[in-house]
């Protein structure tokens, strides 16, 4: 009964994302750029995640928030990229209802846990600038695991709400998403329902999980900024600056294409340049995360170094164990 009331409600089954398809000139050139971004994403995010978890000297909070942000780059790439490089070799571009709206949770989940994970990144180098003398304290075990699980659970609990509400209103047709993801946007588009209500609500959850995390991380720069120009030395600046550079040239590139997305005005003449910036935050931005932390980052770079100096050794071991027992 409930199965009869859900096709009265709705006839759209399936959605299909018309994607990229705009240039069709195109699509292998695009793939072959897409592939390699996931690639390089996977590889990258991996690298930091095994390197972290395997170096003792790296069991700090901030390689501790850098690990969590890694798995979860890990795990938002693969929410969208798949999919994407799937239309650009497949003439099928349609996605299930159902498909469709676990796409757009866990983007959602995935998008509010990073906001306030970067914002607990945040709170980690405020402490470490600001209060060094109570770095131990502030930022022991326990605290930096709550501040990780709330940050994953804000993501869960809000993006529940965000998801069940547009999942019930109707849907009769057409069905095609002029975006390359399930987003909240235009699937509203496509609703024959009065999407004022659920249109508020959205509004109120995608507030609530960026605005405070972005002033809390705002206030905490502030804060930074002000005890540096204190410091005497311009080496003692330099120092201070290069542990909050890195996380402070994520955080603009996260905040600032989110923004353009769904906060400034959107003519239609942006359409397809609104695709682009969207690209940034959904796609982009965990493929330069790993670059930015590491490549900023003495200590980390040289965990990497000796990582891959054990890695060579072990094989060059391996290999000469497989030669003496080949000889014999």
């Amino acid at each position: 009964m409930a199965k009869t009331d859900w096709y009265n409600r709705t006839g759209v089954t399936e959605f299909v994302l018309i994607g990229f398809k705009t240039f069709p000139e195109k699509q292998n050139l695009l793939f072959g750029v897409f592939f390699m971004i996931y690639i390089v994403t996977m590889a990258g995010n991996i690298l930091i995640a095994s390197v972290v978890l395997a170096n003792p000297h790296l069991h700090k909070p901030m390689y501790f928030f850098l690990w969590n942000l890694s798995f979860l780059e890990i795990c938002y790439s693969s929410t969208i990229l798949p999919r994407v490089l799937a239309s650009f070799i497949s003439d099928y571009h349609g996605v299930s209802f159902n498909g469709c709206f676990l796409q757009f949770y866990c983007f959602s989940f995935l998008a509010a846990a990073e906001s306030y994970l970067l914002s607990a990144m945040s709170y980690d180098r405020y402490v470490a600038v600001c209060r060094p003398l109570h770095y131990v304290t502030l930022m022991n075990k326990k605290q930096c695991i709550q501040l990780c699980l709330a940050s994953w659970m804000i993501g869960i609990v809000a993006s529940v709400f965000t998801t069940v509400f547009p999942s019930q209103l109707n849907y009769c047709g057409p069905n095609e998403i002029d975006h390359f993801f399930c987003d909240y946007a235009p699937l509203l588009m496509l609703s024959c329902s009065d999407t004022w209500q659920t249109e508020m609500l959205m509004t109120v959850l995608g507030s609530a999980c960026a605005v405070p995390p972005l002033l809390f991380t705002l206030a905490s720069y502030v804060c930074i900024i002000i005890t540096i120009l204190r410091i005497p030395s311009n080496s003692g600046r330099g120092k201070a600056f290069s542990t909050c550079s890195s996380h402070l040239i994520v955080v603009s590139i996260f905040y600032g294409s989110l923004i353009i997305v769904y906060v400034l005005p959107k003519p239609k003449a942006m359409k397809d340049l609104n695709k682009v910036f969207s690209v940034f935050y959904t796609i982009l931005t965990p493929m330069i995360n790993p670059f930015i932390y590491s490549l900023r980052n003495r200590e980390f770079k040289e965990a990497v170094r000796k990582a891959l100096s054990k890695l060579s050794s072990y094989r060059r071991i391996h290999r000469t164990h497989l030669q003496c027992t080949m000889t014999h």
